[in-house]
């Protein structure tokens, strides 16, 4: 299968790093200079609004997104007509946009836990490197599950 935008990695039980050990990655950005993806089934451990810049927002769950730039917040969506500026990975899932809006509608109840992923760090590769990975067999490449992401 071919590497892209809108795939998921699953890792190998041969993958030897415990970063990485039972994750699913859903890549969102993948081009000449490599690939950026966020873990999708790894709690953080805490809720947006333990942070002390969202402490009046509802409690919507953090995820760990990996091991890259863990003092940001990056989102994936579903809510395109209401979180503009978001960018297009899938037919359906969306990549970012503007977060004041995502959070307002997070409070309101007009996005909900199925709609959205907030993520506390990411994973990226360098150009070549993700597919080098893949063919010494530490990743296990598949087609984006909404289900799963969500």
């Amino acid at each position: 299968m071919q590497i892209k935008a809108g795939i998921v990695l699953t890792g190998a039980p041969s993958l030897d790093d415990p970063n990485f050990d039972k994750v699913t990655i859903f890549i969102t950005e993948y081009n000449k200079k490599g690939a950026t993806g966020f873990v999708v089934n790894k709690l953080f451990g805490r809720t947006l609004n333990e942070l002390e810049e969202f402490k009046d927002s509802l409690p919507f769950p953090l995820y760990d997104g990996g091991p890259m730039d863990r003092e940001h917040l990056f989102f994936i969506h579903r809510r395109p007509d209401i979180i503009r500026g978001g960018t297009p990975v899938t037919d359906t899932i969306y990549f970012g946009g503007n977060f004041q809006q995502a959070v307002a509608h997070m409070n309101d109840r007009s996005v909900l836990q199925h709609e959205i992923k907030i993520f506390v760090g990411y994973c990226g590769w360098d150009f070549n490197q993700l597919e080098d990975e893949v063919e010494e067999g530490s990743w296990i490449v598949g087609n984006a599950d909404i289900e799963k992401i969500f």
